[in-house]
């Protein structure tokens, strides 16, 4: 009965900002951590580039 259940597709991980923590495991909670974590790297990411392009347009339009 097990290898049925890891047959089944697993539910996409997400995360509501504020959402009740209650109801989750210990496994779910890493598992909502290591999503943030992505996240916040993908993010950072993204403003590193933003700002490189932006100080180059200012070095190119500054007199």
């Amino acid at each position: 009965m097990a290898m049925e259940d890891d047959d089944r597709p697993r539910k996409k991980i997400s995360h509501d900002i504020g959402q009740d923590l209650s109801l989750l495991s210990v496994e779910e909670l890493t598992e909502r951590i290591a999503l943030l974590k992505g996240e916040i790297a993908r993010l950072e990411e993204a403003a590193t580039k933003k700002r490189a392009s932006r100080d180059a347009a200012n070095s190119v339009f500054k007199k």
